[in-house]
């Protein structure tokens, strides 16, 4: 009896079980029906366009505005990289890639070298700053882009290229043979007084850590009791090394950053796994909106463990994490997988991805929106978007005369000037243009056209344009027009008013001729506000501590 009871209870579950199976074999699942419908109506649709228009369409340009289209309604890191712009994506993931080691850029129409690579093929040939590109083998790249000339300019190691070079009046050929160019992550450390180090990292490519490791022991050895660690405006790059840098500073086996993502894979932990290089030397860490990504994960992780004052702007808060997938036919996609979280807890990634200012950066985050973290000693630190610098300074700003001075060239091209005039110049530390020499500058502009507009008189032609929506501004038409006779500026007023960082930018100009990259940047930090209130607060201990203390 029991069995037949049993029998009966059993063939209904085993009837509906099998019946279950065959509807999940039978009815697609929705997401994966919705993909293959519109990929379906993807490819007819494209098939009627190239058979239908009026005028021939180009495949390969439709296809991948469509791709490019698609990945921008994600996130802006969801790129599509076709099979021609690979080497430029290895280069920003490698720091290396095979040409003469040149920075070039149109200015005035014309191809320039603004800056060749010291100790690679361009500046062993004797090309230099200012050198106008007239050839590249046999192209004419006059009126080129610089992404075209570029493209030409690189090739495989070993192999020549030949270049037809315009000095001042002078044409000259030369033949270059490319090799591998590896770009410093660290291309400037050194001491900014008698016991302040300075180290300006700007990558996070291969090998960033063991050169931020590298300039520590090195300024250390020369006296150093206290670093300043300057990554303003560096876009971040390889996790790993951002790990790496942290372990400069942080003990071994400490959490560094979690990525967390769809993926079960992609949830993990990057903790420290080397013995650190000093866990105590007073560390500060400049930071600006263009300090992203990488940038972001070592600045907020030495927030979060109290090991260093951050000082600057809010960072760009990007906290995404990107992993390259191969596609047919050697393209890629960069894909967002995950998102970064750093030890206390927080998501660098900005809440909304619209509201952005106009650099790119994080846009202002309502309090409302923001949740409070801890750092190890119980300070407050929010998320929202980017890394809040523990003491903020407002960026520097240039006079209109001196943006105008720097757009037209003319500082540029004065300094290549002065370069031809002066076979050396004293070191970085102890050069100065003289006052003689200023207004050698000034009078060489007295038939140049930089003119431009002043936040004044910007102010009255705002006023001007709003008449129509406000009639009161008519009843003080004749105050304003005599405020705009007052304020009309002049041009050698202003290049006196504002002599002290036209002639700052000039030195950094002229620096670069004889010192390259590294002069260039020494020569900033000399002047640099920011490094300014670094050192201010590194030479008040307890001014410093404070800053670390719970709250």
């Amino acid at each position: 009896m029991w069995r037949k009871a049993l029998n009966k209870t059993i063939r209904p579950v085993v009837v509906i079980g099998a019946l279950g199976i065959v509807l999940a074999l039978t009815v697609p699942d929705n997401k994966y029906f919705e993909i293959a419908r519109n990929l379906d109506i993807f490819a007819t649709l494209f098939k009627e366009v190239n058979a239908f228009y009026v005028d021939e369409v180009d495949p390969k340009k439709s296809i991948e505005i469509g791709i490019n289209a698609m990945l921008e309604s994600l996130d802006p890191y969801t790129n599509y990289i076709p099979e021609e712009d690979a080497d430029d994506y290895r280069t920003l993931t490698t720091g290396e890639y095979a040409g003469i080691g040149s920075l070039i850029g149109v200015i005035d129409g014309k191809v320039i070298i603004t800056m060749p690579n010291e100790g690679f093929p361009a500046e062993k040939a004797g090309l230099k700053i200012g050198d106008e590109i007239l050839m590249v083998d046999t192209t004419n790249v006059q009126g080129k882009d610089t992404e075209t000339v570029s493209s030409l300019l690189k090739g495989k190691p070993g192999t020549k290229v030949k270049l037809k070079i315009k000095r001042n009046e002078e044409v000259k050929d030369y033949t270059i043979t490319r090799s591998t160019i590896v770009l410093d992550n660290v291309p400037y450390y050194g001491m900014v007084d008698d016991n302040i180090g300075y180290i300006k990292l700007t990558d996070f490519t291969t090998n960033a850590g063991k050169e931020v490791k590298d300039a520590l022991r090195s300024l250390k050895n020369k006296g150093a009791e206290s670093i300043i660690l300057d990554i303003r405006e560096n876009p971040g790059g390889l996790l790993f090394e951002a790990v790496n840098i942290c372990n400069v500073f942080i003990p071994k086996g400490k959490l560094v950053v979690e990525t967390r993502g769809k993926q079960e894979d992609w949830t993990q932990q990057y903790k420290t796994l080397d013995q650190p290089t000093d866990i105590k030397i007073p560390l500060v860490v400049i930071t600006s909106s263009g300090s992203a990504s990488a940038s972001e994960i070592v600045s907020g992780t030495l927030q979060d463990y109290d090991r260093a004052v951050l000082i600057g702007r809010k960072t760009f808060g990007k906290g995404l994490v990107q992993t390259t997938r191969q596609l047919p036919y050697n393209s890629q996609v960069k894909v967002t997988t995950a998102k970064y979280y750093i030890p206390s807890g927080r998501c660098i990634q900005a809440i909304d991805y619209s509201h952005r200012n106009p650099d790119g950066s994080v846009g202002k985050v309502p309090d409302s929106l923001k949740v409070a973290f801890k750092t190890k000693n119980g300070r407050t630190v929010y998320d929202g978007g980017g890394i809040t610098p523990d003491l903020e300074i407002d960026a520097e700003y240039l006079a209109p005369i001196t943006v105008s001075l720097l757009s037209k060239a003319y500082i540029f091209n004065y300094a290549n000037k002065y370069f031809y005039e002066n076979q050396s110049i004293p070191s970085v530390k102890d050069f100065n243009l003289t006052d003689e020499e200023y207004n050698g500058f000034v009078e060489w502009l007295n038939d140049k056209n930089y003119d431009y507009t002043t936040r004044l008189e910007e102010a009255l032609d705002n006023l001007e344009e709003n008449k129509e929506k406000d009639p009161t501004i008519d009843k003080i038409k004749d105050k304003l027009e005599i405020l705009k006779k007052e304020i009309v500026h002049n041009k050698e007023k202003d290049l006196q008013t504002y002599k002290a960082e036209i002639k700052e930018l000039l030195e950094e100009e002229i620096v670069g001729r004889y010192y390259f990259t590294k002069g260039e940047i020494a020569s900033s930090v000399m002047h640099d506000n920011d490094v300014k209130e670094a050192m201010a607060l590194l030479k008040s201990p307890d001014k410093y501590k404070a800053y670390l203390k719970a709250d």
